[in-house]
Formats: C-alpha cells, structure tokens, sequence
C-alpha cells in the first residue's frame, strides 16, 4: 500500500553509499561518524566468504525482507512491513578494511522512521556476532 518507488541511486562506489537526504529516516555506515546518520559498520572475524554468507542468511530469514541484488560483495534487500506494506532499502558491502561490512538502511517514504532502520541494522549485527 505505502511500498514508494525504488530509489535509482543504490548502489556501493568508492567505498561509499549513496549518501542520505536531510531526512532522519537513514542510516549508512559510509558517512562521517559526526553525521547524524552514522551507524557503525558490522564487525566479523574469521573469512569474509564465511561473514557474507551468514550475512545472507539472517536477511534472508528476517521478517519482511525480500532480497533484490544478491553478489559476492553487494547485497541489497527490500523490508516491508507489515500492515501498512512501508518499505525500507537496505545494502551492505564488505568494506576496504579487513573484518568490516558497511550497512544502510533508509526508509522509502515519511520523514521519522521512529528508530526502525538503525534498530534493524543493530538487530543483524547482534546476530551476526552471535555466529
């Protein structure tokens, strides 16, 4: 019902998400940490082919998200939720530095998102810890 238009600047380039509007409905661990917008990238250890695919498994199995883009690097996914049909873009990419995956998580629609996509972000990374 309210699921909004894809936005046409997805995407991971030069290290860095598309950056997020003025909006507090977004958060991307590629923009300067004093930004309000700022989430801290997801840590792993262990082998990046292992992180990722234990990355795509809790996205794959979190309510709601369907997912779009699935690469070796880039994974994109749509969350919708589920009585009103909002979704949400979120992306992650295996930063440059070792042991780091950059996420973003940013509403389609509405202004506030009450918290929901830096809570999403915290939730897969409280998972991918527990792995």
């Amino acid at each position: 019902m309210f699921s909004g238009t894809r936005p046409v600047n997805l995407g991971y380039a030069d290290g860095k998400f598309a950056p997020p509007s003025w909006k507090p409905n977004t958060v991307s661990s590629t923009v300067e940490p004093i930004d309000k917008h700022y989430i801290e990238p997801l840590p792993f250890t262990g082998t990046a082919t292992t992180a990722w695919k234990r990355l795509r498994a809790i996205v794959a199995s979190s309510k709601g998200a369907t997912i779009v883009t699935d690469g070796e690097t880039y994974l994109y996914a749509e969350f919708s939720s589920g009585l009103l049909g909002f979704v949400d873009d979120v992306e992650f990419a295996i930063g440059e530095k070792a042991g780091t995956i950059h996420a973003r998580s940013g509403s389609r629609l509405g202004i506030d998102d009450l918290g929901v996509n830096r809570k999403r972000i915290e939730r897969i990374r409280q998972a991918m810890l527990k792995g």
